[in-house]
């Protein structure tokens, strides 16, 4: 065993740095980027992506299967149950039950989160998941299948809570970008398969019990991936920094995950890396658990400013209402697929899933601002063309369509991912359990306020009036994004928190 003066202890870690504001020899690193390679091998970073993505997957399938179940469920012949003349109140309690659910994970996560760790949240995510999907496909009565829908919205809000916190905390920093842009494009390829199966099934007797049963063997998978996976290396030293374990054991621990995470390809340098993260984090101050009213001060309130202020902008500037017009404006342009809104639904999934990838491809290379800049442009534009639409161009459909596409391009290749992105890097590390659900609370709450208010909007303004509105929003979401949104692009989640907070 090393000496004592060779291995951080707690107390020495502490100190440095923080009574007189400066930074001593050993942190030079951190402050000018120049940290140890993270050596990792691609095939061991696989699995610890894909298993947590999965968790997006199956709310993006939901997304997809939910619109062709509605059509099922309805349908006096093919929905094989007797209680299918519903009320809109009673679908609409079927499509945005799992919404409701997903705010309540939200606020769960918010207390428990730090306490469990992101792979035990993802367990449990994968339980209501699979419970969710089953007791909804099986469902006897609306009121049941109504909680079952709850149930599996928990288990989306738990994942979409702690799948961008294992990823960023376990991913090198060099494929970082891309592994979380990855999880979008998971959830878009989702989206795009269960509109494909729903599609199939739609015209089957009682086929939304198995769209929504199709669900059960992924979330099988998802539990016991996570059940295999390490826990977050960053976890455990968070944990250890703030006393709530023994700092050897809890730091060989680490060093074990991060070996099984990186591969053979780390070699011995797993254990320097280890102690480069913790010099780190008692550097910036991470040994203090963060209170409530802490969040809402200094460097923590500057994270949740940006945080929250882009997921809120992801959903204001109208992507969930300019989705609803889809079909009417393909439909309005001469294009017959625009009749049948499933296959409409795929086409512009698969638009959704192509600019995912692009953004996947590049987000790394170009970084987060570019993207999101020039991408919030493009939104701008294409609001402003269908507003003008639906004012005083009516007669020019192309006008409409070529301005739905370039809104979802443009869409997924800047809120789209990189909101994903930048609230799972840009939190530190003991305000990140608390601060992502903070920023997953106001993500779902506001897709809420923009579905419900579009309609009485729309009756009050015009949908005309409605989309320059949310044009104006997205002008305002780029002055947010250049004077407030910094770039991450190459910087160890800790220099994030030094540099950028």
């Amino acid at each position: 065993m090393a000496s004592d003066h060779e291995q951080p202890g707690l107390s020495s870690l502490g100190k440095v740095g923080r009574s007189s504001g400066e930074i001593g020899p050993e942190h030079e690193p951190l402050v000018n980027g120049i940290h140890t390679s993270e050596s990792y091998s691609a095939s061991a970073a696989i699995l610890p992506f894909l298993f947590p993505a999965l968790g997006g997957l199956l709310y993006g399938y939901d997304i997809g299967a939910t619109s062709c179940a509605t059509i099922s469920i309805e349908s006096a012949t093919l929905s094989g149950i007797s209680w299918y003349d519903l009320s809109s109140v009673e679908v609409g309690l079927i499509t945005s039950g799992s919404l409701y659910g997903a705010l309540i994970g939200s606020f769960l996560a918010f207390n428990i989160a730090d306490f469990l760790g992101r792979r035990r949240e993802l367990i449990m995510a994968s339980i209501m998941y699979l419970v969710g999907a089953l007791v909804t496909a099986f469902a006897p009565n609306l009121v049941v299948m109504v909680i079952g829908r709850f149930v599996y919205g928990i288990g989306i809000g738990l994942a979409m809570h702690a799948a961008p916190m294992y990823i960023a905390e376990t991913a090198p920093s060099q494929i970082r970008g891309v592994l979380i842009s990855l999880k979008e494009f998971f959830i878009v390829l989702g989206m795009v398969a269960g509109y494909g199966f729903g599609s199939l099934l739609v015209e089957t007797v009682s086929g939304w019990r198995y769209m929504y049963g199709a669900s059960t063997p992924l979330a099988v998978i998802m539990g016991i991936g996570m059940c295999w996976l390490p826990a977050s290396p960053r976890w455990l030293l968070l944990r250890a920094i703030q006393g709530k374990g023994n700092m050897q054991e809890l730091r060989e621990t680490a060093v074990c995950c991060l070996c099984r995470l990186r591969g053979q390809s780390i070699g011995d340098s797993a254990s320097q890396h280890v102690d480069e993260i913790l010099t780190e984090l008692s550097y910036v101050g991470e040994e203090k658990e963060v209170t409530l009213g802490e969040i809402f001060h200094g460097k923590c309130l500057k994270a949740m400013i940006i945080g929250a202020g882009l997921v809120l902008f992801q959903q204001i500037t109208g992507q969930p209402s300019v989705l609803y017009y889809a079909a009417s404006v393909l439909q309005s342009a001469g294009f017959s697929a625009a009749s049948d809104a499933t296959r409409v639904s795929i086409l512009l999934g698969l638009l959704k899933l192509i600019m995912t990838g692009v953004a996947v491809v590049v987000v790394d290379r170009l970084g987060r601002r570019p993207l999101l800049l020039g991408g919030v442009s493009g939104m701008v534009i294409s609001l402003f063309l269908l507003g003008s639409y639906y004012l005083f161009l009516d007669d020019l459909a192309a006008i409409a369509v070529v301005a739905l596409l370039l809104y979802v391009g443009c869409y997924q290749l800047s809120f789209g991912p990189i909101g994903w992105l930048m609230i799972s890097e840009v939190f530190p590390l003991r305000l990140r359990g608390r601060g992502l659900s903070v920023a997953v609370l106001v993500n779902f709450g506001a897709n809420a306020l923009v579905t419900f208010a579009f309609s009485p909007l729309k009756a009050w303004l015009g949908a005309g009036i409605v989309f320059y509105v949310f044009g104006v929003i997205a002008i305002l979401s780029l002055v947010f994004i250049f004077f407030i949104v910094p770039e991450t692009k190459g910087l160890t989640l800790e220099e994030i928190e030094v540099k950028c907070l």
